[in-house]
C-alpha cells in the first residue's frame, strides 16, 4: 500500500470579491489553519490547500487541474463566505474526482458580545453552503456532506472514512485483475460483463493460462522456498505432519513455491487482485490455499472459482481498511446452526479465508480437499474475531451493478470444532435470521462476499454513490415489504 503515501485531497475554499481584499486575506488565513490542523491529526491521505476560488475561471482551472493531477484523489469544498454557485457550474460539470462538501465554519461559537455585520459577512457557511449545495444537487452530482466543527473528533473520524473511500476509488481505477482459469462451470452469479465493469469501476480483468502461472512457480529458487518455510514456522503453529521430518513436509515446500511464484507473477504484471478455480489446476500440485490466504493478508484481492467481481471488492475493502485492526476477508455463507431464536451462520470457504480476521495465532495444517483432483493443500485454520461486521457483494443484474451490504454481529463459536479444516467466522444476521436471509436472497446476493470487521455500510454506500450503482442495505430496521418495494422502484430508476 505504498501508493497511499503519494495521494492527496485538495481543499478548495469558495468566496468572492464582494467583501474586499482584507476579508479574503482572513479567509485564506483561516483555511490555512484548518488544513494545518487536519494534517496534524495524521489523516489517511494528506490534505493540500489550494488558492481561494473567487471567480468562475479560478474554479474551472482548479477543477481541471484536479482532474489532470494523478495523485489528487478528491476535492473538499468549503464555503467560508457566500460564493454565488453559478461560478461553480463550469468547474463542477467537468470535475471527475470525488467531492466532499465540508459544512463547517472557522469559529465554533458565536462571539456574543462582539458579533457585528463584518462578522456576519465573513462567517457565512450556514448561508453559503446552501447555495453551493443547491447547485451540486441541481447538477445531480454525487458528493458527501460533512457537517460539524473542524476541530471535532467526530468530524475528523468521518473525514478519515471519506478519505479512505477516495483512496479506494483511485485504486479501483488503476486495478488490474489476473484470472487463472475461468469461472466455475455452470455457476451464474460469478459471471458478469467485464467491459461494463471497466467502464463503471475502472479496473481491468484479463485471463491467463494456468501454465503461465506454473512457469513462474518453476522459476522460484530453492533458497527462497526454504526462507519462506522458515517464515511459516515462525508465524504459525504447525501440525506435526508439516514440521521438519513430518510425513507431509514436502507439501509445505510446494505451498511456499506456489506462493512465491504467484506473487512474482502478480508483481511483474502489476496485478493487485486475482482469481483461481479448482477446475483449472493443470500443472499445479495443489489448489493454492495458504498462498492465497497470505496474499490477501498483504492486501491482494481474491475471488474463488473465477469470481472477479468479488476479487475487486476484496481489494477495495483491503485498501479502505488499511491500518485498521480487525481485518477483512473473502467469504462465503457455508452452513447454518439453526438453533431456534439463536440461528448462526458459519462463514468460510474451502481454503481461502484471510488470516487478518483471525482471533488467535493460526494453525498451519494439511487436509484433504475432496475436489480438484490434486494433492492435499495446506491451509491456515482459525476462528475470526468478534464484533460488528458487514458482508458485502456486487452482482451484475444485467442492466446495472448492485451492491448489497448486510449488517452482522460476529460472535464466538458456540462449541469446539476440532475437525473443521478451514478458517472461519460465525455471525448473526440483522434484524434476525429469517428477515436477513430473505432480504439477501430477494436482492440477489451472491454466495461469495467480503466479510469485514473494520468497514461499515455507510462507507460502502459512499463508494456505491460515486460509482452510481444500486445500493441495498440490510440492517436492524429492515422490513421485507419495504425492501420489496425498494427493489421494484429501483428497477424503474435504473431502466
Amino acid at each position: 500500500m505504498q501508493f497511499l503515501k503519494n495521494l492527496e485531497v485538495w481543499f478548495i475554499v469558495g468566496s468572492q470579491h464582494l467583501y474586499g481584499e482584507d476579508a479574503l486575506a482572513e479567509v485564506k488565513q483561516h483555511a490555512e489553519q484548518i488544513v494545518t490542523h487536519l494534517n496534524n491529526q495524521n489523516p489517511f491521505i494528506k490534505i493540500k490547500l489550494q488558492p481561494l476560488a473567487t471567480t468562475p475561471d479560478e474554479i474551472l482551472t482548479l477543477c481541471q487541474q484536479a482532474n489532470n493531477q494523478p495523485n489528487c484523489v478528491g476535492l473538499m469544498a468549503w464555503m467560508h463566505t457566500f460564493s454565488p454557485a453559478k461560478m461553480w457550474i463550469a468547474g463542477l460539470t467537468q470535475l471527475n474526482k470525488p467531492l466532499l462538501q465540508f459544512h463547517t465554519q472557522f469559529n465554533q461559537h458565536i462571539p456574543w458580545h462582539d458579533i457585528d455585520m463584518d462578522y456576519m459577512n465573513l462567517h457565512q457557511t450556514a448561508h453559503g453552503d446552501r447555495e453551493f449545495g443547491f447547485l451540486v444537487s441541481r447538477l445531480r452530482k454525487a458528493r458527501t456532506v460533512l457537517v460539524g466543527h473542524w476541530k471535532s473528533l467526530e468530524v475528523q473520524q468521518k473525514l478519515d472514512r471519506w478519505l479512505r473511500v477516495c483512496a479506494t476509488i483511485y485504486d479501483q481505477q488503476h486495478l488490474k485483475i489476473a484470472r487463472f482459469g475461468d469461472n466455475m462451470r455452470q455457476v451464474a452469479v460469478t459471471e458478469g460483463d467485464k467491459v461494463e465493469a471497466q467502464i463503471k469501476f475502472g479496473y481491468s480483468v484479463n485471463g491467463y493460462g494456468v501454465y503461465q502461472l506454473v512457469d513462474a512457480i518453476n522459476q522460484v529458487s530453492e533458497a527462497d522456498v526454504k526462507k519462506l518455510v522458515q517464515e511459516y514456522e515462525q508465524s504459525y503453529t504447525l501440525v506435526d505432519s508439516l514440521k521438519e521430518n513430518g510425513e507431509k513436509r514436502t507439501a509445505l515446500f510446494d505451498s511456499a513455491r506456489i506462493e512465491l511464484g504467484l506473487k512474482a507473477f502478480l508483481e511483474q504484471g502489476d496485478f493487485h487482485a486475482f482469481t483461481d478455480t479448482f477446475e483449472n489446476l493443470n500443472g499445479l500440485k495443489q489448489l493454492p490455499g495458504l498462498p492465497v490466504q497470505r496474499l490477501m493478508e498483504q492486501g491482494y484481492g481474491f475471488g474463488g472459482e473465477g469470481d472477479w467481481k468479488t476479487a475487486a471488492l476484496v481489494r477495495a475493502i483491503k485498501v479502505m481498511s488499511y491500518g485498521l485492526p480487525k481485518g477483512s476477508s473473502f467469504m462465503e455463507d457455508y452452513t447454518y446452526h439453526l438453533d431456534e431464536n439463536n440461528e448462526l451462520v458459519l462463514g468460510a470457504h474451502m481454503l481461502e479465508v484471510c488470516p487478518s480476521i483471525a482471533n488467535d495465532k493460526p494453525i498451519l495444517d494439511i487436509k484433504p480437499l475432496g475436489i480438484g483432483g490434486k494433492e492435499d493443500p495446506t491451509r491456515l485454520i482459525f476462528t475470526a474475531k468478534t464484533g460488528k461486521a458487514v458482508n458485502a457483494t456486487i452482482v451484475d443484474m444485467g442492466n446495472r451493478f448492485r451492491m448489497i451490504v448486510a449488517d452482522l454481529d460476529a460472535v464466538d463459536k458456540p462449541q469446539s470444532m476440532p475437525n473443521l479444516p478451514v478458517g472461519h467466522a460465525f455471525w448473526q444476521l440483522k434484524p434476525n435470521f429469517d428477515i436477513g436471509t430473505q432480504a439477501w436472497v430477494l436482492a440477489g446476493g451472491a454466495h461469495h462476499s467480503v466479510f469485514s470487521l473494520d468497514i461499515d455500510a455507510d462507507m460502502l454506500r459512499t463508494l456505491a454513490e460515486y460509482w452510481d450503482i444500486e445500493f441495498i442495505h440490510i440492517h436492524q430496521d429492515t422490513k421485507l415489504a419495504e425492501l420489496k418495494n425498494e427493489l421494484r422502484w429501483n428497477e424503474l430508476a435504473y431502466r
